[in-house]
């Protein structure tokens, strides 16, 4: 089958319908693409104990508020529904269960995307796919033998995802955090943070922290700024007391970095040994472009080359990048800015 389209978003998750909403208002013509079966799989798929940590005033998309207490958390599958229903509302052109295998350009300059549904010509992309496409777990994994049970974050549903006994998590991020505090209730849990770990609270004097960000500036800090280098430089925190608590109270017991594995038993960075039935891989995602071949796109490590989300060739951009234009644009109540400026740029 061979569709044609002025613009095909690939990718049906908030960057992609925040850029299908700003199309649908400038009346383009336009296809969103997606490989998942449902809007909103994405969420639905990860772990079932997943909360933002943005309050739902920050994780609505525009056009249509997301319901329930705009200071209260939302939970994963609140997301996923979200998502959903924000398709349907707006009744946008969506092609499912469509996997991206090339995208190149012809002579003529229109992009020929070929997919498992067939292929698609369009005169123009946006490339909404997210940054995380790929899970990476470190090399030295594949020392541990058949009997270590270990799973990557992306694969870790609740606790009936491990064996039985204790647990490491490697790797000290929010969903690390979540997932340690999680098992800790009910099993030894160990983990291993390969940097000093800082804290931010959830509210601030009765506020959401992000709505300090948001009234302080920190937001929309933009990426070449002074105050956006600085806060890049700090990485991200962990939001919320609850892990805190967990060790101190000694749910949760820290490592420094896992260094090495041999004969199943963990080395850290202090020296210290240590063998553990499950592992749960909490390092995060790597980027996965290789499936985009249009020369100039990309930088020697494989990420998109991009002016606040415009790529080197006309009529190629990249949207829902962390830090793609400002502080806020990775937040689902965020990328509805850059979205709109790819739309009005595109015209």
């Amino acid at each position: 089958m061979q569709t044609n389209t002025d613009v095909l978003i690939i990718g049906a998750g908030q960057a992609g319908l925040a850029a299908a909403y700003y199309l649908n208002k400038s009346q383009v013509n336009f296809l969103l693409i997606g490989q998942e079966q449902r809007i909103g799989d994405v969420w639905r798929q990860r772990y079932d104990s997943l909360v933002t940590f943005t309050p739902r005033a920050y994780n609505a998309l525009p056009g249509l508020p997301l319901e329930g207490d705009p200071d209260g958390f939302s939970s994963k599958d609140e997301i996923a529904d979200y998502l959903e229903r924000y398709a349907a509302y707006s009744d946008f052109p969506v092609q499912l269960g469509t996997k991206v295998h090339a995208v190149d350009q012809e002579d003529d300059g229109l992009f020929r995307v070929t997919t498992s549904s067939g292929v698609i010509h369009a005169e123009k992309i946006i490339v909404a796919a997210g940054p995380f496409q790929k899970p990476w777990i470190p090399s030295f994994a594949n020392q541990l033998s058949r009997s270590i049970h270990q799973i990557h974050t992306s694969q870790y549903i609740n606790t009936s995802s491990l064996q039985e006994g204790p647990v490491l998590i490697v790797g000290a991020g929010n969903s690390g955090a979540q997932i340690a505090v999680e098992l800790s209730k009910e099993r030894e849990v160990y983990l291993s943070a390969g940097h000093k770990m800082k804290f931010l609270p959830l509210q601030l004097m009765g506020k959401s922290i992000f709505w300090w960000f948001d009234k302080t500036g920190i937001l929309s800090a933009t990426v070449d700024s002074k105050a956006g280098r600085w806060i890049r430089g700090k990485g991200d925190p962990i939001f919320g007391s609850d892990l805190i608590q967990a060790i101190r109270s000694g749910r949760v017991m820290l490592k420094p970095r896992s260094m090495k594995v041999q004969q199943d038993v963990f080395t850290f960075e202090d020296g210290t040994v240590d063998a553990f039935p499950n592992i749960i891989w909490a390092t995060g995602f790597r980027s996965d472009y290789s499936w985009m071949q249009v020369p100039g796109i990309l930088d020697a490590e494989g990420k998109p080359i991009h002016q606040r989300g415009a790529s080197p060739v006309r009529g190629l951009y990249f949207l829902g990048l962390p830090w793609q234009s400002r502080r806020g644009s990775a937040l689902i109540g965020g990328v509805a800015r850059d979205a709109e400026v790819i739309v009005r740029s595109l015209q």
